[in-house]
């Protein structure tokens, strides 16, 4: 299978379920494939794109970590403001295992093995001077994997996720997006060959909403999924297409039962690989982080109707990365996939991070 992308056709070489991305999926030319050297996905390959924008050297280093259910490709609008500025910038980002078109995923991933993997790729690629962006998962992905290396990373943007544990006051996952539709409950009433209809509920459709209104568009686009009828070259078919694969769809369903222990530390029991807790790896982000890079400047934006988003999760943020709090940007009428809609914005506070000699306030 090749993707076309102007003039060039990118050879995709992963069992990846996704069979036709939209034209925009990466960069022309930028295409590139990581086989993962160890740990539990050894030999799998993982999907990314490598941008340098214009012709000088670049100047800064952005990574991009999505989470789930999506994939590198709800970046776009932030990548294509990006290298719309002209600015020297280098731009990263990934597919995790298990999603668009890398490899599919073998066994029920979490947010830690996500991140093994994310920090072959960063020494591979030898990153340093990193602006590290996170979303969603990709937060204990992205922050997991670089505290181990915590000198590559100069800049966090930080997007609707957390590292903490969870503040038990507002949306929590065992309310939102509402109590008798709580996202932790999805993936325990909609069978794994359904769940690419509500991945694309998820991402697409982010804005707040009554719980009918939901309810209809999680069937709608359930239905067009099992039926294979989401229009192709759309935002929608990518987030329904990842999850073709059965392995996926466990693996990403797997993720959504972890929530309401978001920053505590989960266990469950995998078939392949037996107990699996990540209560450790969390405690030792929440003791490292704050102290590694709290000099470290850092801008938040948070859609507000969304547990990562209430107030409480974002004084966390600042509590731990101080200069964050001239520089948090709150949209009360945005849910979780706040890229999808302030792409743009988020950009223009990257190139602000790295070429601006003068600290900004985002503050809204």
């Amino acid at each position: 299978m090749s993707i076309r992308r102007g003039s060039m056709r990118f050879k995709v070489i992963s069992n990846t379920p996704l069979k036709q991305p939209p034209l925009d999926y990466l960069p022309e030319g930028a295409g590139r494939w990581f086989t993962i050297p160890g740990g539990k996905d050894a030999g799998k390959v993982m999907f990314y794109y490598d941008v340098n924008v214009g012709d000088q050297e670049p100047e800064a280093t952005v990574v991009l970590v999505h989470g789930n259910p999506e994939t590198s490709y709800t970046y776009r609008h932030i990548r294509d403001e990006l290298i719309s500025s002209g600015r020297p910038i280098r731009i990263i980002a990934m597919d995790h295992i298990g999603f668009g078109l890398s490899d599919q995923a073998d066994f029920e991933m979490i947010d830690m093995h996500h991140s093994d993997n994310l920090l072959q790729l960063v020494r591979h690629l030898d990153l340093t001077g990193v602006t590290l962006a996170i979303h969603d998962w990709g937060g204990p992905i992205g922050v997991g994997a670089l505290i181990e290396d915590p000198y590559r990373v100069k800049n966090l943007v930080v997007m609707n996720t957390s590292i903490f544990p969870m503040p038990k006051t507002g949306y929590t996952y065992k309310n939102y997006p509402h109590r008798l539709l709580r996202w932790s409950l999805f993936p325990r009433i909609y069978p794994a060959f359904a769940w690419g209809g509500i991945a694309a509920t998820a991402v697409s459709n982010g804005e707040p909403q009554g719980a009918m209104s939901l309810a209809a568009r999680a069937t709608g686009f359930t239905v067009k999924h099992i039926f294979n009828c989401i229009p192709k070259n759309t935002p929608e078919y990518v987030w329904s297409q990842s999850f073709r694969s059965l392995a996926n769809a466990n693996s990403s369903m797997r993720n959504v039962k972890q929530t309401p222990r978001w920053g505590y530390g989960y266990q469950y029991t995998d078939e392949t690989y037996g107990r699996q807790d990540n209560t450790k790896y969390y405690k030792k982000m929440q003791e490292k982080m704050p102290k590694l890079w709290r000099s470290c400047p850092a801008v938040g934006f948070f859609g507000q109707w969304d547990p990562c988003g209430k107030d409480e999760v974002i004084d966390q943020w600042h509590e731990a990365l101080p200069k964050m709090k001239q520089a948090t940007s709150r949209y009360p009428d945005i849910g979780h996939f706040v890229e999808e809609y302030k792409g743009v914005d988020i950009a223009k506070a990257i190139i602000k991070l790295n070429f601006s000699r003068t600290a900004r306030s985002f503050e809204h």
